[in-house]
């Protein structure tokens, strides 16, 4: 059995439930909102934030039509941040497909963006759960405001390995934590422990994520050093300038926060990275909050569930895309 199949075998009858609820969800009759939908969903993704929230439902009882509403509201949330996103960043592509606004405009992505969240918010009101309505919205303010983060980031020539987790926590980790989050809030579970977990797989979302940059990968769908053409510098990156101390590599670096780096400089820079560590350094700390994560899991009484909760992290780990 591959890891998706292991990892969705318990939960299979719901995620069909999940999945009709979340079509319904998207259904308009605008000509227009229907295509944009139409192309978004395209994308066929492996759903892995919807699952979580049904995984970690079922560690503490039976999924209910609350947890459903809850994951089909944030992963409405997450579509809308990314549509916004792409906006933000100027990005033509995502995931090897053409970005909503590359393929209508500007002011079609942000309005779609702006429909999603506004149904997200509609689900979030349909869990009846005071707790999930203001756990979706909170989530709201803290992926715009690690966002602006990550922008005024781009201006400063520090190397801050705090600033990037900071980013990382109120992004990636503050969506995945809100999935396990909502999912213990909609069966009575441990919501503390459950978010614990949530974070601890976000961050290692993230790291994996950052490490795909420093490799050409068309699966992927962006080419490598794309971060840095946004302005970004993730973790491989800020350990090998923090720990080098090379003047070369800090002076392009101060350029790519600029955005004034040339490709070559970018190439360069990628590659004394790999070349000292920075690689290693990042899958190390990824293969830490792994075994925090684990610990969490090690401390519930052993069951399917916890064992395709194991096999959604190595996925998250392992995964080559």
């Amino acid at each position: 059995m591959d890891s998706i199949s292991l990892i969705r075998t318990p939960i299979e009858a719901e995620l069909g439930d999940f999945k009709e609820l979340f079509d319904s969800s998207l259904s308009s009759s605008n000509a227009l909102l229907d295509s944009v939908v139409s192309h978004i969903r395209q994308r066929n993704g492996k759903m892995m934030r919807p699952i979580l929230v049904l995984l970690v439902a079922r560690l503490y009882g039976a999924i209910c039509p609350s947890t459903l509403h809850a994951a089909v509201s944030l992963e409405l949330l997450h579509t809308a941040s990314l549509v916004h996103d792409d906006v933000v960043d100027e990005s033509s592509e995502r995931r090897g497909q053409l970005s909503v606004n590359a393929i209508f405009n500007n002011k079609v992505a942000v309005l779609t963006g702006d429909y999603l969240l506004a149904t997200s918010l509609v689900h979030a009101e349909l869990t009846n759960s005071h707790r999930i309505i203001q756990l979706v919205s909170t989530l709201g303010q803290d992926l715009a405001d690690g966002e602006l983060l990550q922008l005024s980031n781009v201006s400063n020539h520090s190397f801050s390995e705090e600033v990037y987790f900071d980013v990382i926590r109120k992004k990636t980790a503050a969506l995945f934590a809100a999935c396990t989050k909502a999912a213990a809030f909609s069966v009575e579970g441990e919501a503390e422990l459950a978010r614990l977990l949530g974070e601890y797989i976000g961050i290692c979302f993230q790291i994996k994520d950052d490490i795909f940059d420093y490799f050409d990968n068309k699966e992927i769908g962006k080419p490598t050093g794309n971060d840095m053409l946004e302005g970004k510098l993730t973790l491989p990156a800020l350990y090998v300038l923090n720990t080098t101390k090379n003047e070369e590599a800090q002076e392009i670096a101060i350029k790519v926060k600029e955005g004034t780096a040339t490709l070559e400089e970018i190439a360069h820079l990628i590659s004394f990275i790999k070349e000292n560590g920075g690689i290693e350094y990042a899958v190390q700390t990824m293969n830490v909050y792994k075994q925090k994560a684990f610990n969490l899991l090690a401390s519930l009484p052993d069951s399917d569930i916890c064992a395709a909760l194991r096999a959604y992290l190595d996925y998250v780990v392992d995964r080559e895309k």
